[in-house]
């Protein structure tokens, strides 16, 4: 039987794990995570894990590959520190596009993901909003996995917007659109997108739906360039949309997302903090930055007590 609970966190984003404590009103754990001169990584758990339900709060965020390498250690170590229960806590998942062969001789890296976080020990994994359902049955653990698109939601319900159309960047995106606009009570729109070889690039051609004399709401589950949400935003001031603001879940922003997206075309731009993104570097527009570590913290209280995460959304 797991008994007390126990937050620790690695060097992903610290502040972002301080803030699910304050939620939880409980201290973080205290751990050494660092790197050896010859870039292998140490971790020591200062804190007694015996049979303890332990939750390891990691954003996989730059540079990926070691933030991801320290959460796997970090679970290696609390196994063999006999805790109870070990939750590995990805407010991002990463390798999320990686979720199917679509073209010969590709890997299935979100997969690959799942499998390391097996090996390594972990019992159950958190996340939020992933890229692709599939990826849950890449998982012989349980998987929670949370969205923000409710607290988006109740973001632009509370700007009291006078005709709101939600648009998705895709034909991919149109199911999170559609979640979106029932909750808004609108419609929605899509824009035909095509995506030209791996070079991140993509080009906006067609708008399905009517923008004109609206409000537009550009929902994405993440941004990385900006170029096809830049594409977007063009798109719907061409067809006569009075606003545009631009909401998205993970703000992955590169330094040309920053280029693309700091324009006077956009009205907002809204996103939350399960990557640390400094908003004061968007000067042209207005930047919102939506807090998940009480919905993180609410989860993490739930799993632990026993009780329903999906009541969450209810």
């Amino acid at each position: 039987m797991v008994s007390e609970l126990a937050v620790f966190t690695g060097n992903g984003n610290r502040q972002f794990a301080e803030a699910v404590c304050r939620h939880l009103e409980m201290p973080l754990g205290e751990a050494e995570v660092f790197e050896f001169s010859n870039e292998n990584i140490f971790v020591r758990y200062l804190d007694n894990m015996r049979e303890r339900d332990v939750f390891i709060v990691q954003p996989i965020v730059s540079p990926v590959n070691t933030r991801l390498m320290e959460l796997l250690i970090m679970i290696d170590a609390a196994k063999r520190a006999s805790a109870g229960r070990i939750t590995a806590v990805m407010p991002y998942f990463p390798y999320g596009r990686s979720d199917k062969k679509d073209q010969p001789r590709v890997p299935i890296t979100a997969r690959l993901i799942a499998n390391f976080l097996e090996v390594a020990g972990a019992d159950r994994v958190l996340t939020v909003d992933l890229h692709a359902g599939q990826i849950q049955g890449f998982f012989n653990i349980p998987l929670d996995e949370l969205t923000a698109l409710p607290m988006i939601a109740e973001y632009f319900r509370s700007l009291n917007l006078a005709a709101p159309v939600v648009v998705a960047t895709d034909a991919g995106g149109a199911k999170r659109a559609d979640k979106m606009s029932e909750r808004l009570g609108c419609g929605f729109a899509i824009v035909d997108k095509r995506r030209e070889g791996n070079d991140e690039r993509a080009f906006a051609s067609t708008l399905i739906g009517d923008v004109a004399d609206k409000d537009a709401i550009i929902i994405d589950d993440e941004i990385l360039t900006g170029g096809t949400v830049a594409a977007a935003v063009t798109l719907l001031r061409e067809r006569g949309a009075r606003s545009v603001y631009v909401a998205c879940i993970h703000a992955l922003f590169t330094e040309r997302a920053f280029e693309l997206l700091d324009s006077k075309e956009t009205t907002e731009i809204v996103f939350t903090d399960t990557l640390p993104i400094d908003r004061s570097r968007f000067k042209n527009v207005p930047a919102t930055v939506l807090s998940l570590a009480p919905l993180i913290g609410d989860a993490i209280h739930r799993i632990h007590t026993g009780g329903s995460v999906g009541a969450l959304f209810l």
